[in-house]
């Protein structure tokens, strides 16, 4: 049997992973009990308090029993804590040597959406793959330049440590280690009991592109403007260049560290966010939104739409359109 601990941190908590978790693993349990075999899971919520002050959510969560309680565990769930950042981290400052001492005795983490920013606090996603709630990635990659972000993933894993993207993406994560300690069929059906989709893997239909800005650079922010205001038009780096008074070369090392973009990437990304919102609204065809966004090559325009978002153009138009009022 796996030991499970699920934290229970100080400050604002998302109920729904705590409680998702716990549900989906204890569905695991109840499958193997029917099934004839022994259940995988215990599962303990674990807190740093008896009374945790996390009473600034829906409702207060107890844990079960407190770190120094649990001498050994071999998954630990860290769910997303919504307070301030650097509260939250001295708040649950004496999680970290916990963190990192059942780590090194072979216990894997788990980082639900924006956990993703304590874990990382810690030092052990250093180098790894790390996915979060795509609204925090350009903060994130500010305050976190040794994590290797790949916000667009719904689930990332690395030496024992798996992160999840935004929101109920978490369920995902969570069907992955139902399938890694379970197999395959048990992850199935728990997916089916759940309506989860086990092969979604990206996040990127959902990611709306909102430029960093938050930055000091004043000739980026101008050169940003520029583009978001000129995105359908032909426009090129030197242009820009000329624009903003910088050098090619110079222009394109600061637009990367303050944007973590290329200039090239930033109006592909604009023009795309562009793209999207005329496919949402409907009453266009693809070729009307391709012209209009300022491309000219339809297979151009769809590998680039399926760069960032993960979906052709088509599919998404299907998708995400208001349909038509049809009058009975």
């Amino acid at each position: 049997m796996k030991h499970v601990s699920i934290l229970v941190p100080k400050g604002h908590l998302s109920v729904v992973n705590i409680a998702g978790t716990h549900q989906m693993l204890a569905w695991v349990n109840n499958f193997m009990k029917e099934s004839g075999k022994e259940p995988l899971f215990h599962m303990q919520l674990v807190g740093l308090d008896k009374y945790p002050d996390n009473a600034n959510g829906p409702f207060p969560i107890l844990p079960e029993v407190l770190i120094d309680d649990i001498e050994k565990t071999d998954l630990i769930i860290l769910p997303a804590i919504h307070s301030d950042f650097n509260k939250s981290i001295i708040e649950n400052r004496e999680l970290v040597p916990w963190l990192l001492k059942h780590y090194s005795q072979n216990a894997e983490i788990a980082s639900l959406c924006i956990s993703s920013f304590f874990l990382a606090s810690t030092g052990l996603l250093d180098g790894k793959p790390c996915s979060t709630h795509w609204q925090s990635a350009n903060l994130f990659k500010e305050l976190f330049p040794n994590v290797i972000l790949t916000d667009e993933k719904i689930v990332t894993e690395a030496e024992g440590i798996y992160t999840s993207g935004g929101a109920y993406a978490f369920t995902n994560l969570i069907i992955y280690l139902i399938e890694k300690y379970a197999g395959r069929e048990v992850a199935i059906m728990a997916a089916k009991g759940f309506m989860i989709d086990i092969d979604r893997s990206s996040q990127s239909p959902f990611m709306i592109f909102i430029g960093q800005k938050t930055h000091k650079d004043t000739k980026v922010l101008m050169a940003q403007e520029f583009i978001e205001n000129n995105y359908s038009q032909k426009i090129t780096v030197n242009d820009i260049c000329k624009m903003v008074a910088l050098s090619r070369r110079t222009l394109e090392r600061r637009f990367k560290k303050a944007t973590s973009n290329s200039i090239l990437e930033y109006h592909q990304r604009v023009k795309i966010e562009a793209a999207k919102k005329q496919l949402e609204k409907g009453g266009k065809t693809i070729s009307e939104v391709m012209y209009e966004v300022g491309y000219s090559d339809p297979k151009a325009f769809r590998d680039v739409f399926r760069k960032y978002t993960d979906m052709r153009p088509l599919d998404y138009l299907q998708k995400y359109s208001i349909p038509p009022i049809t009058m009975s």
